[in-house]
């Protein structure tokens, strides 16, 4: 629902949302580059291209919504404030063949516990040309329908690794060490061809200890060294695709976090992922890319 009060030029619109999904995985859904590149989009007729998308404090974000036989609409943005889980503070200036049409401070605040979380959206509008409040009340009504959806088929995994930031993205980008450590405990890599950075890929098989084959092809979109790489995975080389991921890298006092995130395709593969055990099995991959650095 949304609740505002309108100017002439200006307007405060407020959205809240409730969201079958627990409050950490909610928050990265909402600030996560490649999660946001999935529901961003307010209608299926509108295409969202992020040009730059970078969640941290003083990070910009610059998007083309592109609807067919119209020019695109340009969005600048960045992240002034980010308080895991609490709050996030950005702002957004919107133009089109090179008009601003609007600015904007939007603030997110998040609460909740267990499988359940809420969001609220706070947006402070400045109209520089036409009206843009009702195109605000309909864009954010749905894309927090569709952030709703993504949350509820998001899978977050965490572990703070002892050792420092550039040690473990060494140890995770890098063609020759990846395929000794990635996947669960007992599984191994079989590497058809790997090419790590923005726009390349590794097609490889994963050898379960009873000598299954799981085809894998991982195709990298943004990667911002020491901080994140965005990738899709797929069932086999251009096979369908089975998730938007990402891995971030946080530096705590010499430690690092490691976030890996994974939006499912559909609602039903989040459910088959968790009832295999997917978290398990994600926290034994994390486990051997500590070992592989020496630091278990």
């Amino acid at each position: 629902m949304s609740r505002d009060a309108v100017g002439d030029r200006f307007a405060t619109l407020t959205f809240e949302r409730q969201v079958a999904a627990p409050l950490a995985t909610l928050f990265a859904a909402w600030t996560s580059p490649a999660a946001r590149a999935v529901w961003a989009a307010p209608a299926p007729s509108v295409t969202v291209e992020f040009l730059e998308a970078d969640a941290r404090v003083g990070g910009r974000e610059v998007s083309l919504c592109k609807v067919a036989g119209q020019p695109d609409i340009r969005v600048d943005g960045g992240w002034l404030d980010l308080v895991p889980e609490a709050r996030t503070v950005g702002y957004e200036v919107v133009s089109q063949d090179g008009q601003r049409h609007s600015a904007a401070l939007v603030t997110a605040e998040f609460s909740g516990g267990g499988d359940a979380s809420r969001i609220t959206v706070t947006v402070q509008l400045a109209s520089l040309a036409a009206d843009m409040a009702d195109g605000y009340r309909q864009g954010f009504a749905a894309g927090l329908a569709n952030l709703a959806g993504v949350a509820e088929r998001t899978m977050v995994i965490r572990r703070v690794i002892k050792a420092p930031v550039p040690v473990v993205w060494g140890a995770w980008f890098n063609a020759e060490s990846l395929p000794k450590w990635w996947g669960p405990d007992g599984f191994s890599c079989r590497t058809s061809r790997i090419d790590l950075r923005a726009g390349g890929e590794w097609v490889f098989d994963m050898i379960a200890p009873d000598g299954t084959v799981y085809p894998n092809h991982h195709k990298y979109g943004a990667v911002i060294p020491e901080a994140r790489l965005d990738y899709t995975l797929h069932w086999g080389e251009n096979g369908p695709k089975h998730a938007d991921a990402w891995a971030s890298f946080e530096d705590l006092d010499g430690a690092t976090r490691v976030t890996l995130g994974m939006v499912m395709a559909t609602a039903q593969a989040y459910h088959d992922a968790k009832g295999f055990g997917a978290e398990t099995l994600g926290l034994q991959t994390l486990g051997k890319l500590a070992r592989q650095i020496g630091v278990d």
